[in-house]
């Protein structure tokens, strides 16, 4: 991150922002914690969570898809907190009974039922991370992100996404029942959709896609998410009905002010019930919907 530079403005001057990687301090995890749905698209639910065999998570959450986050900061050089991480995340695949009961408490039953297994989050948050860190996990089969943050004066903090390995959904256990359940995949709906709509969505992911390096697609169980750190658009294909429904992170305030709604095309979804994240609705039935919905995905891409 060294390459990166802040300046601030006064008239025609410019003066760059002094930057700090220095190890990060309880106070900062502390920061972290107190807007983990700002920063990182995640609820929070504990810190310093202890663990049965006395470990201690240091920030333990649930994202907006209803991954389990584990969240690791490395404090001290030496200190390998991926190799911690991926023991807590075994630890938790093992006692998913405990996270569901923590999630049941803090936030519902409705969100601790909806909870999805199929690939739990390790967060990695460090000043840095080296070259074998970034290999390390590419080897891995698990859900990881490393992110690096530095402060620029006493005001501002950047996070930069170094690293993501994205797994496909595994079959996991039910605690209930203790069988294997298969969770039917948006992949699936895709088989039976006529070859319009199967094209249309193939245009839609490959311009989502191609918006930046750090775009990264999730499939659940329900709905495809598309997310940078935090979502920007989840996607639900409705063969039955000839649609792909796109949800953005755009307010109703933004809409007013930039484009307006559009019946059949824009709706507005503040405080509706539906799969994934987003206040607005996008709903394309064809290639010229798509484009017109590029403006709206890429705002939202920005924003997020």
């Amino acid at each position: 991150m060294s390459d990166i530079k802040l300046f601030s403005q006064s008239g025609s001057a410019l003066t760059e922002i002094a930057s700090s990687a220095a190890p990060l301090e309880k106070a900062l995890q502390t920061t972290f914690e107190q807007n983990l749905e700002t920063l990182l698209g995640v609820r929070f639910l504990a810190s310093e969570y202890v663990t049965s065999t006395g470990g201690r998570m240091d920030t333990l959450g649930i994202d907006e898809n209803g991954y389990p986050v584990i969240i690791e900061y490395k404090r001290e050089r030496s200190e390998n907190i991926i190799n911690q991480g991926l023991f807590y995340l075994d630890w938790l695949m093992d006692h998913r009974g405990d996270f569901e009961l923590l999630v049941r408490d803090k936030l519902g039953k409705q969100t601790a039922d909806a909870i999805e297994w199929s690939a739990p989050r390790l967060i990695c948050i460090a000043s840095d991370f080296t070259k074998y860190d970034e290999h390390a996990i590419k080897q891995m089969s698990w859900n990881i992100e490393l992110i690096r943050y530095r402060r620029f004066g006493n005001d501002l903090l950047l996070l930069d996404l170094l690293t993501t390995v994205s797994t496909k959904p595994v079959l996991v256990a039910d605690t209930k029942t203790g069988k294997s359940q298969k969770y039917k995949t948006t992949a699936e709906y895709l088989t039976v959709a006529r070859e319009e709509l199967a094209n249309l969505y193939s245009d839609l992911e490959a311009f989502m896609l191609g918006l930046g390096d750090d775009v990264v697609q999730k499939e659940l169980q329900f709905y495809f998410a598309f997310k940078r750190i935090k979502n920007f658009a989840c996607v639900e294909v409705k063969p039955q009905i000839g649609v792909i429904r796109v949800y953005l992170k755009i307010t109703n305030d933004v809409m007013d002010v930039m484009w307006g709604y559009e019946e059949d095309f824009t709706r507005d979804e503040t405080n509706v019930g539906h799969y994934g994240t987003g206040d607005l609705e996008v709903t394309l039935r064809s290639s010229e919907d798509l484009e017109k919905a590029k403006q709206f995905i890429t705002h939202s891409y920005e924003a997020s």
